[in-house]
């Protein structure tokens, strides 16, 4: 890519996107574009081709998605399904339409079966069968994996599959409904340490950035405290103020700051293409995709504790195992991006210090 050459980022207020602008922009780069959800639905087949008639970008980074937690996920499977398979199929098929020089499409390592071998490498794919609780988006990314390794066979397009591991950072999605597992409990556990500091004004300053069901900072204290209790975050006059946790605490995850996973996407826009992703002499062509992360991973107890730690929280944590514990194991490999000439630089304590501060600074 040249620093005034044309590139639009699908997706670029979520934390993926968000995080690939800051780093092309600290980069140089100048022609970036982009259109908000109400500015340009990627759903909508005719407006997807209308905006690549117009804008002719040169190169395209996919980061727009429909993404959540556990609870999202499977509560929602038909939107997750739908919504993720239109918005890829159009903006990838435009691609080839409109000869664009290098498409970046962004999964999740959600892809791989939940019983894959640890750490997971891109061999992988399509070797057994999925977790139950995330299948509809899984197959909606797989599908977006073979599209692009498809369209590159029968058309000689130059499109880039990658896998991200677990990530957080600055733009996550901080719902307790629907986040993740990492920001939902940095948002849990700063809420209980209000509560415990019996903060009120923090209470609703917090709630009226991010309402829980409707309850924002205006509600009564009584309000406030029913809707916190829902979620988990219970206080008593015996034992204070206490944190559910869904599950033993035992599955082991990995994560990644969404800086560093922006960095790598960066890299391979500007330094691989395609055609350095496989063996191009092999019969089958499959498997293209590139895993993005730290190959570290940590149980969800211990992450618990470090946020914990981190925040100044001094309550406890109840460990919920009536709740889904999900795969216990989720580890990638990412020996391939690394043979590219890519490794993570921010370690976990460092990258949760960093969105914590901005969480608290966030409006």
């Amino acid at each position: 890519m040249q620093i005034n050459s044309k590139i639009y980022v699908a997706g670029h207020l979520g934390l993926v996107g968000s995080a690939i602008v800051k780093n092309l922009l600290q980069k140089g780069y100048t022609n970036l574009i982009y259109r908000t959800h109400s500015e340009l639905d990627l759903i909508n087949q005719q407006a997807v081709k209308e905006f690549f008639e117009k804008e002719k970008p040169e190169y395209v980074i996919l980061a727009a998605a429909k993404v959540g937690g556990i609870i999202a996920n499977n509560t929602y499977r038909a939107d997750f399904i739908y919504e993720n398979l239109e918005v890829q199929n159009n903006v990838i098929h435009q691609c080839y339409m409109h000869g664009v020089k290098k498409l970046l499409f962004l999964g999740s390592t959600c892809i791989y079966p939940k019983n894959a071998p640890q750490p997971m490498r891109e061999e992988s794919l399509l070797t057994s069968e999925l977790e139950y609780t995330n299948e509809p988006y899984a197959i909606a990314k797989i599908a977006g994996i073979k599209m692009c390794e498809s369209y590159n066979i029968q058309y000689g397009t130059n499109f880039i599959s990658v896998m991200p591991t677990n990530l957080y950072g600055a733009n996550d999605n901080y719902d307790l409904e629907k986040s993740h597992v990492l920001p939902a409990m940095i948002r849990k556990i700063h809420l209980g340490k209000c509560l415990q500091e019996k903060n009120e004004a923090a209470l609703r300053e917090d709630l009226n950035k991010n309402p829980i069901e409707n309850i924002s900072g205006s509600a009564s204290m009584q309000e406030i405290e029913a809707v916190l209790h829902k979620y988990g975050i219970k206080q008593s006059d015996k034992e204070g103020v206490s944190i559910e946790i869904w599950g033993s605490g035992k599955p082991r995850r990995e994560f990644l700051y969404s800086e560093d996973m922006a960095d790598a996407c960066v890299f391979l826009m500007e330094n691989i293409d395609a055609k350095d992703t496989c063996d191009l002499n092999s019969k089958e062509i499959k498997n293209t995709h590139i895993n993005i992360g730290s190959g570290e991973d940590i149980s969800i107890k211990e992450l618990a504790y470090l946020i914990k730690s981190i925040i100044g929280f001094e309550g406890e944590f109840y460990f919920n195992t009536l709740k889904p514990d999900g795969t216990m194991l989720k580890l990638t490999d990412p020996g391939k991006l690394h043979n590219l000439g890519w490794k993570h630089k921010v370690e976990l304590e460092e990258g949760i210090k960093k969105v914590y501060g901005w969480y608290l600074k966030s409006k």
